[in-house]
């Protein structure tokens, strides 16, 4: 058995061409056998580079941007990475080339074995949990409800900011009822889900966004990890055999619109059509683009909620699921959803029970259906014939997207 502690060090300068070529650099190094520990630290000046890991038995953790150390152990790891006893073999510290400008970018990683365990940092106290904000009660088909929730969302095992348990009892506050957790290339905050919804009294979605250069995507469900190196297709294919749920995330949004080839075949209906950063929401681009994605696309909404800071609330928007009990997922891979700004009040929203649609609290809006035709609602509960295959929206008279529903 190994009682040696052992010092690896890459260093380097990457270039613009480097990123060109490769944008995935993969940096080797030796466990040797009755390793107890791994550490890495990133060094680097200008540009931004992602940092990662994998191990002979598979991913071991990614945490991006976020930071540039990491440490693995038998009973704990930084979040963002998996504990578990370090493997004897070569390992690869990932070094995702992000943004190298022109004038390149000088590096220095530094790998620490060791037979030491690493210290597990001291347990965060748990947050009050709130009491929950009122949410609508809204007609249902006997043996199913609507339920609030919030399908995009970061914690620290990324780049976000709280712990699972401070955002589940956030959404509390807010009022949601679910709230898919979707830590960017990593599933290292799955484990800690169920125990932290069954306490704050919300249902936490195992989700993980697939993250890369040209596009992200949501994974919704005990998927296992979605390896963000392959080709879209596969990421569509590992997910349907997995019993996921795989969306588009904010299509067209910045430099993270979605860029990434993927067949027509191979689409998924799922799209995170309304997202925080359609602010403008006469601004019809978002519609556009999902009419030419697929007749059928079924639209989702997410906060993207990263940071107390950012000025952002969960739950707006919201997604509302029709579900039996609480099969959020299955609600989800149904297409049973609908869409608003928020949970609470009484804003317009329109819902799809069965073949009929809902307008509610609606009056002096304009009803679009999947065909293009438009019709004016007049009152707070009106009913129509629901057309098959396809989103339907609610408008104000300036064409501002009010609501949508799958």
């Amino acid at each position: 058995m190994s009682t040696a502690t052992t010092t690896a060090v890459h260093r380097g300068r990457w270039t613009l061409e480097d990123r060109l070529e490769q944008g995935l650099r993969e940096l080797p190094f030796e466990v040797a056998p009755g390793t107890a520990s791994i550490s890495v630290q990133l060094s680097f000046e200008g540009g931004v580079i992602d940092l990662g890991c994998h191990g002979p038995g598979g991913f071991r953790g990614w945490s991006g941007g976020a930071r540039r150390e990491f440490t693995i152990g038998a009973e704990w790891a930084t979040p963002g990475y998996l504990p578990g006893e370090p493997e004897p073999g070569i390992w690869h510290v990932w070094l995702g080339l992000h943004r190298i400008p022109a004038t390149g970018v000088p590096y220095e990683v530094t790998v620490v074995t060791s037979a030491s365990a690493p210290p597990a940092p001291a347990e965060t106290a748990w947050p009050s949990i709130p009491e929950r904000a009122p949410v609508r009660d809204l007609p249902a088909p006997a043996g199913m409800r609507w339920l609030a929730g919030d399908l995009h969302s970061h914690t620290v095992h990324s780049d976000g900011t709280l712990t699972v348990p401070e955002l589940a009892c956030r959404a509390v506050e807010r009022g949601l009822n679910f709230l898919a957790v979707t830590d960017h290339n990593t599933v290292s905050h799955h484990p800690e889900l169920a125990a932290t919804g069954a306490r704050a009294g919300i249902v936490l979605v195992p989700g993980q966004e697939v993250t890369t250069d040209l596009g992200h995507a949501n994974v919704f469900g005990e998927t296992g990890w979605v390896d963000f190196r392959k080709p879209s297709d596969e990421w569509v294919a590992f997910t349907g055999r997995q019993g996921g749920v795989i969306s588009i995330n904010h299509p067209l949004s910045g430099d993270c619109a979605w860029r990434r080839d993927l067949p027509a075949e191979a689409r998924p209906r799922h799209a995170e059509i309304w997202h925080s950063s359609w602010w403008d929401r006469r601004w019809g681009a978002p519609l556009s683009w999902a009419s030419l994605w697929r007749p059928d696309v079924v639209p989702l909404g997410g906060s993207d909620y990263h940071d107390p800071a950012q000025h952002k609330s969960l739950g707006e928007p919201t997604t509302w699921v029709l579900a039996e009990g609480d099969d959020v997922l299955g609600a989800i891979a149904a297409g049973r959803t609908a869409v608003t700004t928020g949970p609470g009040g009484d804003a317009p929203m329109v819902l799809r029970v069965d073949d009929e649609l809902i307008a509610l609290g609606a009056d002096g809006t304009v009803l679009v259906r999947p065909d293009g035709s438009r019709l004016a609602v007049r009152g707070d509960d009106v009913r129509v014939p629901a057309l098959a295959g396809g989103m339907h929206r609610l408008e104000s008279h300036e064409n501002e997207v009010i609501a949508l529903c799958g």
